[in-house]
Protein backbone atom coordinates (compact mmCIF):
# COMPACT_ATOMS: atom_id res chain seq x y z
CA UNK A 1 0.00 0.00 0.00
CA UNK A 2 1.33 3.26 -1.26
CA UNK A 3 1.80 6.15 1.09
CA UNK A 4 0.07 9.15 1.06
CA UNK A 5 1.79 12.14 1.13
CA UNK A 6 0.47 15.43 3.21
CA UNK A 7 -1.36 17.16 0.30
CA UNK A 8 -3.09 13.84 -0.69
CA UNK A 9 -4.19 13.80 3.11
CA UNK A 10 -5.52 17.70 3.10
CA UNK A 11 -7.34 16.89 -0.16
CA UNK A 12 -9.12 13.63 1.43
CA UNK A 13 -9.86 16.02 5.07
CA UNK A 14 -11.00 19.12 2.92
CA UNK A 15 -13.37 16.79 0.53
CA UNK A 16 -15.11 15.34 3.22
CA UNK A 17 -15.39 18.80 4.70
CA UNK A 18 -16.96 20.18 1.62
CA UNK A 19 -18.99 16.90 1.12
CA UNK A 20 -20.41 17.25 5.08
CA UNK A 21 -21.02 21.27 4.45
CA UNK A 22 -23.18 20.87 1.07
CA UNK A 23 -25.22 17.75 2.62
CA UNK A 24 -26.03 20.07 5.56
CA UNK A 25 -27.08 22.88 3.60
CA UNK A 26 -28.44 20.62 0.64
CA UNK A 27 -29.48 17.33 2.33
CA UNK A 28 -30.80 14.71 0.08
CA UNK A 29 -31.25 17.04 -2.82
CA UNK A 30 -27.72 15.77 -3.22
CA UNK A 31 -28.07 12.65 -5.60
CA UNK A 32 -24.92 11.84 -5.04
CA UNK A 33 -21.55 12.84 -3.40
CA UNK A 34 -18.47 10.51 -4.57
CA UNK A 35 -14.61 10.90 -4.77
CA UNK A 36 -13.23 10.06 -8.03
CA UNK A 37 -9.59 10.30 -8.06
CA UNK A 38 -8.67 12.25 -5.56
CA UNK A 39 -11.48 15.05 -6.44
CA UNK A 40 -14.88 15.14 -4.86
CA UNK A 41 -18.18 14.97 -7.76
CA UNK A 42 -21.60 16.02 -6.55
CA UNK A 43 -24.27 15.11 -8.77
CA UNK A 44 -27.60 17.18 -8.28
CA UNK A 45 -31.15 17.12 -10.38
CA UNK A 46 -31.25 19.95 -13.17
CA UNK A 47 -34.05 21.39 -11.22
CA UNK A 48 -31.97 22.03 -7.97
CA UNK A 49 -28.21 22.70 -10.04
CA UNK A 50 -28.58 26.37 -10.20
CA UNK A 51 -29.23 26.76 -6.41
CA UNK A 52 -26.60 24.49 -5.89
CA UNK A 53 -23.82 26.46 -7.88
CA UNK A 54 -24.68 30.03 -6.30
CA UNK A 55 -24.55 28.27 -2.71
CA UNK A 56 -21.46 26.99 -3.53
CA UNK A 57 -19.98 30.60 -5.06
CA UNK A 58 -21.46 33.15 -2.44
CA UNK A 59 -21.13 30.86 0.97
CA UNK A 60 -17.87 32.16 2.62
CA UNK A 61 -17.12 28.81 3.79
CA UNK A 62 -17.45 27.62 0.46
CA UNK A 63 -15.93 29.85 -1.58
CA UNK A 64 -15.88 28.17 -5.11
CA UNK A 65 -14.77 31.32 -6.93
CA UNK A 66 -14.13 29.96 -10.39
CA UNK A 67 -15.81 28.38 -12.86
CA UNK A 68 -12.86 26.12 -14.76
CA UNK A 69 -14.78 24.25 -17.08
CA UNK A 70 -18.17 23.39 -18.08
CA UNK A 71 -18.52 20.36 -20.09
CA UNK A 72 -21.52 17.93 -21.86
CA UNK A 73 -20.92 14.18 -21.81
CA UNK A 74 -22.45 11.34 -23.87
CA UNK A 75 -23.01 8.43 -21.61
CA UNK A 76 -24.15 6.13 -24.67
CA UNK A 77 -22.21 3.23 -23.28
CA UNK A 78 -22.50 3.64 -19.70
CA UNK A 79 -26.01 2.49 -19.29
CA UNK A 80 -27.70 3.50 -16.11
CA UNK A 81 -28.28 7.16 -16.32
CA UNK A 82 -29.79 9.53 -18.95
CA UNK A 83 -27.55 10.05 -21.48
CA UNK A 84 -26.50 13.34 -21.57
CA UNK A 85 -25.52 15.61 -18.91
CA UNK A 86 -23.05 18.28 -17.79
CA UNK A 87 -19.98 18.69 -15.81
CA UNK A 88 -19.00 21.75 -13.99
CA UNK A 89 -15.33 21.86 -12.43
CA UNK A 90 -15.15 24.74 -10.25
CA UNK A 91 -12.05 26.01 -7.77
CA UNK A 92 -11.95 27.47 -4.64
CA UNK A 93 -8.71 29.88 -4.84
CA UNK A 94 -9.57 30.32 -0.58
CA UNK A 95 -9.26 26.44 -0.19
CA UNK A 96 -7.20 25.34 -3.45
CA UNK A 97 -9.70 23.21 -3.84
CA UNK A 98 -11.36 21.48 -6.97
CA UNK A 99 -15.16 20.21 -6.48
CA UNK A 100 -17.18 18.81 -9.55
CA UNK A 101 -20.82 18.95 -9.66
CA UNK A 102 -22.21 16.88 -12.75
CA UNK A 103 -26.19 17.77 -13.48
CA UNK A 104 -27.92 14.91 -15.67
CA UNK A 105 -29.17 17.73 -18.19
CA UNK A 106 -27.34 19.69 -20.93
CA UNK A 107 -25.90 23.12 -21.15
CA UNK A 108 -25.39 26.07 -23.58
CA UNK A 109 -23.06 24.89 -25.80
CA UNK A 110 -23.88 21.19 -25.71
CA UNK A 111 -27.02 22.11 -27.93
CA UNK A 112 -24.65 22.52 -30.83
CA UNK A 113 -22.27 19.48 -29.81
CA UNK A 114 -25.41 17.22 -28.83
CA UNK A 115 -28.55 18.50 -30.27
CA UNK A 116 -30.14 18.52 -27.11
CA UNK A 117 -32.60 22.01 -26.73
CA UNK A 118 -33.54 23.78 -23.22
CA UNK A 119 -36.97 24.71 -22.94
CA UNK A 120 -37.09 28.34 -22.13
CA UNK A 121 -33.27 29.03 -23.45
CA UNK A 122 -34.03 32.98 -24.52
CA UNK A 123 -31.31 32.27 -27.45
CA UNK A 124 -30.79 27.89 -28.66
CA UNK A 125 -28.25 28.78 -32.05
CA UNK A 126 -25.27 27.70 -33.00
CA UNK A 127 -22.20 29.05 -31.41
CA UNK A 128 -19.44 26.15 -32.31
CA UNK A 129 -20.54 24.86 -35.54
CA UNK A 130 -21.57 26.85 -38.76
CA UNK A 131 -25.38 27.23 -38.58
CA UNK A 132 -25.84 25.37 -41.82
CA UNK A 133 -24.18 22.27 -40.10
CA UNK A 134 -26.26 19.37 -40.13
CA UNK A 135 -25.69 16.92 -37.38
CA UNK A 136 -23.90 17.03 -33.82
CA UNK A 137 -20.66 15.82 -33.78
CA UNK A 138 -20.06 14.55 -30.29
CA UNK A 139 -22.42 12.13 -30.23
CA UNK A 140 -20.80 8.85 -30.05
CA UNK A 141 -23.32 7.75 -32.81
CA UNK A 142 -22.33 10.79 -35.70
CA UNK A 143 -19.45 8.88 -38.34
CA UNK A 144 -15.84 9.20 -37.06
CA UNK A 145 -15.30 10.36 -41.12
CA UNK A 146 -18.28 13.01 -40.91
CA UNK A 147 -20.75 12.70 -43.36
CA UNK A 148 -19.99 14.80 -46.28
CA UNK A 149 -18.82 18.03 -44.69
CA UNK A 150 -15.08 18.19 -45.56
CA UNK A 151 -15.26 18.60 -49.39
CA UNK A 152 -17.63 21.77 -48.38
CA UNK A 153 -14.08 23.24 -47.15
CA UNK A 154 -11.09 24.59 -48.87
CA UNK A 155 -8.03 22.26 -48.80
CA UNK A 156 -5.57 23.87 -46.78
CA UNK A 157 -2.20 22.54 -47.86
CA UNK A 158 1.04 23.50 -45.51
CA UNK A 159 4.04 24.66 -47.48
CA UNK A 160 6.19 22.65 -45.18
CA UNK A 161 4.57 19.12 -46.34
CA UNK A 162 5.40 19.51 -50.08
Amino acid sequence: MALQTNREQDVMASNQEIRELVLARFGERILAAEEECGQLALTVSRDDHFELLKLLKESADLGYDILMDLFGVDYLEMGGRERYGVIYQLYSLGRNHRLRVRVPVPDYEVHDMYGITFSGHPNMTRILCPDDFSGFPLRKDFPVQGIGYRENFEKIENPKTK
